[in-house]
């Protein structure tokens, strides 16, 4: 009955005309560009948000001439529009005195009214609260994303959505699909904090224009652009847990029409840390070297836009033993060790076209190619993949009769190449697909607006099927927006690659096979419903938010991942529907000037089908508290001023999966205990070319007692890295500068 609804609103007659453009800048007193204003027509639901520069565009309508500029902090302003189509808007802070001077504070983290999705998004200021050194680090201060290490060797970090591991979220760069495959497990490391420009978090099911594969939502990842990116950037960063890394971006205008940037990024840890005395290196051996061009085309007269990016990277990590030396011990029983080898050069290229006549008419083209060499052991197990990827995307954009029904159709198809070597097994696939898609946008310029979407696929391994996704989004009064979401999603599923963390332990490997075509399984199948409702308030004449969701993801095929017996890992096809339930409360609120707070309250109950029976996720948190406190003092004449940021992280108990197979000392409860993590930073802007920051990270030095279970004996049956729940390491501290040239 859903998927009948869902194409009936797909299919929905559609009408309209096209409207020009309006195009302005929203300023402070002191002529600073204000980030995140919300520019909307009074008493419609049509608007838009200013970018980093203060600047936006909107459509004009005819039913009102009065353009509103909200933002929290500075008092509503309305302008009367009349023949004029640009515009400069200065908004007065709320508390402005004649005398007073008053600098804008860019909102760094917002969800907009005029967005018919469930997104959050994310822009520099956010991600420079803490020393994110790349992106799997950057969600640290967003409630919405669980951050967790995956395993006790590696130090790698893992991100949930919904409750859900990093594969069931479609992760793109500049909306191209990035991580996947044999990415899944470090692709997050392999972007440098600093190439980020911006963030867009969606919840629940995607866009049908950007695949199948997004099951619980969607990351977008922005990078720099080298028109307005510095035009020298560099940023040192050291951690007394040993890690040290420099980034450094040059951009030169080569014509009126393009521009270029080089990106280079690089980091190494090359001292061993075993505060926990378990003869085990607490964090990773690691070098990385990361190297990207970039190309930008602009012709704004003709309507193109062009970007072209050429990468390369090359990461090493050794984890083990402290008395592991690879040159002499690998692969040997004298003592455990791990090298994790990998290569990787990418292309990718986007092209944009705008008719100069009709603006609401575009197309667009999305080009990828990706070369994905890892070669690796862990103690006497040898994992190496190799993966090609192929993708491409043409988008077209246009209107049916006008601007209330807007509609994109395309085409998009997919190569894959996997090689992989398990152990002494040989794993070789390759994936073919070739889709369409069709979505429908409706706004009725009041109060409702939705997006329906459909797309088809044809796959070697995932045969033919369809994915419906449905959006809708209604204000029932100025100051409340409701969202409903509903969408199906589908995805292959390379089962070692997005679980490396069973090769650091001794338990034997079994696959449960099911006549499918990935290792024998079948693919992954799930639903995905959610509601979420946004209310603003003003409290003490201050200006606040509160956000309520709720969605539910329910797989009607699954690949379960079971840890439950002590002495194997067994993968296999589920029996039964599994799903998540995932609900999230959120407030952010400014009590007075450049002073914020953002705290949420999250429910996530997570159960799976194992053969033994229905248990709750092992190591996921039923519930976890958020708080995040921002303050910054006014700006000095210089352009100066003081940044402070804290961040308080706390989960309740997590369910460890059965032990009782091994030695007594080793044997952990059926439950962790609650945890909490505090993270801090104060940031001294010196000038808007040159800041200083200090921070640091598990401020209460929060820390498993035993990470590394059987670390006495790595070769015996008790060995297993997999079961991290707390903190590895201890309290950490760091400190770094950041300079650029304009």
């Amino acid at each position: 009955m859903k998927k009948h609804i869902i194409l009936m609103l797909i299919l929905f007659p559609l009408v309209v005309f096209s409207q020009t453009k309006i195009k302005g800048t929203v300023l402070d007193s002191n002529n600073t560009p204000i980030f995140g204003v919300n520019v909307y027509w009074k008493n419609t639901s049509i608007g838009a948000t200013t970018d980093e520069n203060g600047k936006f565009e909107i459509n004009l309508i005819k039913s009102t001439h009065l353009l509103v500029a909200s933002y929290i902090g500075y008092k509503t302003k309305e302008t009367v529009i009349q023949n004029q189509n640009t515009l400069t808007i200065v908004l007065t802070a709320e508390n402005e005195l004649d005398t007073v001077t008053v600098k804008s504070r860019k909102q760094s983290s917002h969800r907009s009214s005029y967005v018919l999705q469930n997104v959050i998004n994310v822009n520099k200021g956010e991600l420079l609260k803490a020393a994110c050194c790349n992106l799997a680090e950057s969600f640290e201060t967003n409630p919405s994303i669980d951050v967790n290490f995956t395993d006790a060797l590696t130090g790698t970090k893992q991100i949930k959505m919904l409750g859900l591991q990093s594969p069931y979220i479609q992760i793109v760069q500049e909306n191209i699909p990035n991580i996947r495959g044999a990415a899944q497990n470090f692709g997050l490391t392999f972007t440098p904090g600093t190439w980020v420009e911006s963030i867009q978090i969606t919840k629940g099911a995607g866009s049908v224009i950007n695949g199948y594969e997004s099951i619980t939502g969607q990351i977008n990842a922005e990078l720099v652009k080298p028109l307005t990116d510095s035009k020298l950037f560099v940023n040192a960063y050291g951690a007394i847990n040993g890690r040290l890394e420099l980034n450094t971006h040059i951009n030169q205008k080569v014509s009126d029409k393009w521009n270029t940037g080089l990106y280079i990024h690089g980091n190494l840890r090359d001292n061993k840390i075993d505060n926990n005395n378990d003869n085990f290196i607490d964090a990773p051996l690691m070098k990385q070297v990361n190297v990207m061009n970039r190309w930008q085309y602009t012709n704004t007269e003709k309507g193109w836009v062009s970007f072209i990016n050429f990468r390369y990277l090359t990461d090493s990590k050794q984890s083990g033993e402290v008395e592991f030396n690879p040159d002499i011990h690998k692969k040997t029983t004298t003592y455990w060790g791990s090298e994790i080898d990998t290569e990787r050069f990418e292309t990718s290229a986007k092209i944009g076209y705008v008719f100069p006549d009709m603006p609401y008419k575009t197309f667009g083209l999305q080009m990828s190619y990706s070369n994905h060499k890892q070669n690796s052991y862990f103690g006497l197990k040898d994992y190496n993949i190799k993966h090609q990827s192929l993708y491409a995307n043409f988008i077209y954009n246009s209107i049916i009769s006008n601007t209330k029904n807007k509609i994109s159709t395309g085409i998009s198809t997919t190569y894959d190449d996997f090689d992989e070597l398990v152990l002494t097994n040989s794993y070789v696939r390759n994936e073919k697909s070739i889709g369409v898609f069709f979505e429908y946008n409706y706004d009725n310029l009041d109060n409702l607006s939705l997006s329906a979407g459909i797309r088809i696929d044809h796959h070697n391994l995932l045969e033919t099927f369809i994915t419906p996704r449905l959006h809708i989004k209604y204000t029932p009064w100025e100051t409340g927006t409701l969202r409903l979401s509903g969408g199906r999603g589908k995805r292959s599923t390379s089962i070692f690659a997005e679980n490396q963390k069973l090769f650091g332990t001794n338990r034997t490997i079994n696959i449960v096979a099911n006549n499918g075509d990935f290792y024998g399984l079948k693919p992954e199948i799930a639903w995905n419903y959610g509601v979420s409702f946004n209310q603003k308030f003003n409290l003490f004449n201050r200006k606040g938010d509160i956000t309520f969701d709720y969605y539910q993801t329910d797989f009607d095929q699954q690949i379960v991942v079971d840890w439950e017996n002590p002495s194997q890992i067994s993968f296999y096809n589920n029996t039964t529907n599994s799903n998540a339930t995932s609900f999230q409360a959120e407030i952010n609120y400014s009590p007075f000037t450049h002073f914020t707070i953002r705290t949420a309250y999250k429910y996530q109950n997570i159960e799976n089908n194992y053969i033994s029976g229905v248990k709750q996720a092992p190591l996921q948190a039923k519930n976890r508290f958020f708080t995040n406190l921002g303050f910054q003092t006014h700006q000095n004449e210089k352009g100066g001023n003081w940044k402070f940021d804290y961040t308080y992280n706390w989960q309740s108990k997590q369910r460890i999966p059965d032990t009782s197979i091994y030695n007594t000392i080793y044997q952990q409860g059926e439950f962790s205990n609650s945890n909490s993590i505090m993270n801090a930073q104060i940031t001294k802007v010196f000038s808007p070319k040159f800041e200083w920051y200090i921070g640091g990270e598990n401020l209460t030095n929060r820390k498993q007692q035993i990470p590394i279970l059987g670390a006495d004996n790595p070769f015996g049956t008790n060995f297993d890295t997999s079961l991290v729940y707390s903190p590895i390491l201890g309290a950490n501290y760091f400190t770094g500068i950041r300079f650029n040239i304009e």
